[in-house]
């Protein structure tokens, strides 16, 4: 079991009599992700609404805050016990056997246009072995073709524009990947969270996209930036692509500042906790399949 404490602090100046924000912040709860303890705060009275999304299970909070400074501020302690599995035991489902839940992650999303991808992912990677060994290629293949370069993309940046520019941060390598497993039929999805090992090179700690891929009936974990190891995410929320799953989406005239984010792990040995490290085995902390 990994055991990783983290805090976030959102900083806000609002321009307007009032503005409203919706939050996607905390930790997931999973079957293999469990919230030990969490505080959200913020700096402004009034009521936030907290809700559950249904189909992903993004934990939001919703609010008004009016004319001035708001200071969000969350921090939670995350035990994540994944559910590991041998490789090669992995297989991928044909679409009539998929989860119906499935089904949304193989079409194309604003930023996965796998449908432009199809004829480049089948000539690449159509004559693999379907299974965790082809979307392991297809992972090593974006890593490989994409230079990890901050300010070369923008909130917009496409599936299709990464593959163009060959340059981006962690969100353009995880569309990236998606599309192209989506255009071999394989469900995959954004996940957006908090990383622990990365290079303190990279720097400051910040929000991490990755990729879960469906295989024999269940979400893995994958990482094309190659930045931390599987073990050290943490998932906040997920959905298409990166419209799904902003961690804060604001209404009205708000200027802000880069968030302010720190995770540490904790080691127990004693308790069976361990610090996060690369595994050779492939990683899940989503729910028992439908």
């Amino acid at each position: 079991m990994v055991r990783l404490q983290f805090s976030i602090q959102l900083a806000y100046e609002i321009h307007d009599e009032t503005s409203d924000f919706i939050f996607n912040i905390q930790a997931a709860r999973t079957q293999c992700q469990t919230v030990v303890e969490e505080h959200l705060t913020t700096s402004q009275a009034g009521s936030p609404i907290h809700f559950t999304d249904t189909a992903t299970g993004n934990r939001m909070m919703r609010m008004q805050a009016v004319r001035g400074p708001l200071l969000v501020r969350y921090q939670a302690v995350v035990d994540i016990e994944h559910r590991s599995s041998c490789p090669e035991q992995l297989y991928e489902s044909p679409v009539s056997d998929l989860p119906s839940d499935a089904l949304l992650y193989i079409y194309p999303s604003r930023y996965c246009e796998s449908d432009r991808l199809c004829q480049m992912a089948w000539r690449e990677f159509g004559h693999l072995e379907p299974g965790y060994g082809r979307v392991l290629a297809i992972q090593k293949w974006v890593q490989s073709h994409v230079r990890f370069q901050s300010g070369a993309s923008t909130g917009t940046t496409s599936a299709a524009e990464t593959l163009v520019e060959r340059a981006g941060v962690c969100r353009d390598y995880a569309h990236l990947m998606i599309a192209l497993c989506r255009a071999l039929n394989i469900p995959a999805r954004f996940a957006s969270g908090i990383d622990y090992g990365a290079d303190p090179a990279l720097g400051p700690t910040d929000f991490h996209a990755y990729v879960e891929v469906m295989l024999s009936g269940r979400w893995y974990l994958f990482d094309p930036s190659g930045v931390t190891p599987t073990m050290g995410l943490i998932r906040i929320g997920t959905g298409r692509d990166a419209g799904d799953t902003a961690f804060a989406t604001l209404f009205g005239r708000v200027s802000s500042c880069a968030p302010l984010i720190a995770i540490e792990a904790v080691e127990d040995v004693g308790q069976g906790i361990v610090m996060p490290s690369h595994c050779e085995q492939a990683l899940s902390t989503a729910d028992c399949p439908l």
